[in-house]
C-alpha cells in the first residue's frame, strides 16, 4: 500500500479575488506564504472552498501551477477531483496536467445518491485510473449520501493507492469504526475543524482545515501538541477556537474564513455567486471574538 504523506495540518486553500471578481494571484502568493511559514503540513487545493465549482479551467491551472511554484516542494499538496460522472473523472485524470501535484481529493458523487455498492465501484475506478495516492472525501451533509465506514475500509483494503479518508460526517462513532477496522497503512484525517480535537484523540492523523487559512500557527500547535500527548494545552486551543468555528460556518463556506482575512488585511471580502460574502452581524461578532483572542 502506498503510504500516506498528508498528516497534520493541511489547509484547504481559498482563492483570494479582487472587486471587480478576478482571481487575486497576488494574494494568493502572500496567503500560501504566510500559511507556510506558519505551520502548514500539507495544502488542498481547487476544492470546495477554493470556490472550484465558479473557477474557468484555465483560473483553475493558473492556481495550480502557482501554488506549486510557491510551495516548491516543501509541503505535499492534494489537488480536488471528483463528480458526480465516474467516467469522467477517469477521463480528466488521464488529461489533467496534474504536474507538481502529490495526490488527489476525490468527494462522494453528490446528487445522484448511490449507494454503497456505487461508492465503492466509483472509487475503485478512480484509483485504477491514476497513480496518484488517492485521499477519499466523505461530506454528507453537502453530497446527500454518507458512505459507510465498511465502504471505507473496503475500498482501503482493495486498492492500493486509496491512502486515506477526508471524514466530515459529523459522526464520531463512523469515526472510531474506521479506525478500528482499517489497514494499519491507511489513515483518518479530520474535515471538520470543530472535531478535530475529538477526531486526533481517536486516532486521526491530521485536519484539512477551514480555519487554518487564518489561523495556521494557533490550529497547527494544538495538533502538534495533541500528537506528542499534551492533551491538557491541546484542549485549551480548541476550547479558544470554539465560538469562532461556529461562526466560520453560519453564512456558509468560504464566506467565515474569507472575512477572517478580510479583516486581518489578507484578502479582499469578495466571493463568486452563488455565495456572498457574511453577514455583517457575524462579521460583527467574528471581530470581536478576534479581539478577545489577540489575534
Amino acid at each position: 500500500m502506498v503510504h500516506n504523506i498528508f498528516k497534520g495540518l493541511g489547509i484547504a486553500l481559498i482563492t483570494p479575488f479582487l472587486e471587480d471578481g478576478s482571481v487575486d494571484y497576488k494574494s494568493l502568493i502572500r496567503l500560501v506564504e504566510y500559511q507556510l511559514n506558519n505551520g502548514a503540513d500539507f495544502f488542498c487545493i481547487l476544492a470546495t472552498t477554493g470556490e472550484t465549482p465558479t473557477l474557468t479551467e484555465d483560473e483553475k491551472q493558473k492556481i495550480k501551477d502557482l501554488v506549486v511554484s510557491v510551495v516548491g516542494g516543501k509541503v505535499p499538496i492534494l489537488v480536488g477531483c471528483g463528480g458526480y460522472n465516474t467516467s469522467a473523472i477517469v477521463e480528466e485524470l488521464s488529461t489533467r496536467d496534474l504536474k507538481g501535484v502529490d495526490g488527489i481529493l476525490s468527494v462522494c458523487p453528490y446528487y445522484n445518491k448511490p449507494s454503497q455498492e456505487g461508492l465503492y465501484q466509483h472509487f475503485k475506478a478512480i484509483a485504477a485510473a491514476t497513480t496518484l495516492p488517492v485521499v477519499l472525501y466523505n461530506v454528507p451533509g453537502r453530497t446527500g449520501v454518507n458512505m459507510k465506514a465498511e465502504t471505507t475500509v473496503r475500498l482501503a483494503r482493495d486498492c492500493q493507492n486509496i491512502v486515506a479518508i477526508k471524514e466530515a460526517s459529523g459522526n464520531l462513532e463512523q469515526v472510531d469504526e474506521i479506525i478500528k477496522n482499517k489497514p494499519k497503512d491507511f489513515d483518518v484525517i479530520s474535515g471538520d475543524d470543530a472535531l478535530t480535537f475529538p477526531m486526533i484523540s481517536c486516532g486521526a492523523v491530521g485536519v484539512i482545515s477551514v480555519i487554518g487559512n487564518a489561523l495556521p500557527r494557533e490550529f497547527s500547535k494544538m495538533i502538534r501538541l495533541q500528537m506528542k500527548g499534551e492533551y491538557d494545552g491541546a484542549r485549551k486551543i480548541h476550547h479558544r477556537f470554539t465560538d469562532l468555528f461556529s461562526l466560520l460556518f453560519v453564512d456558509g463556506n468560504p464566506a467565515g474564513v474569507k472575512a477572517m482575512l478580510h479583516e486581518m488585511g489578507y484578502i479582499q471580502n469578495v466571493l463568486r455567486l452563488p455565495l456572498v460574502p457574511t453577514r455583517i452581524s457575524t462579521l460583527q461578532r467574528m471581530s470581536e471574538i478576534m479581539k478577545e483572542l489577540k489575534i
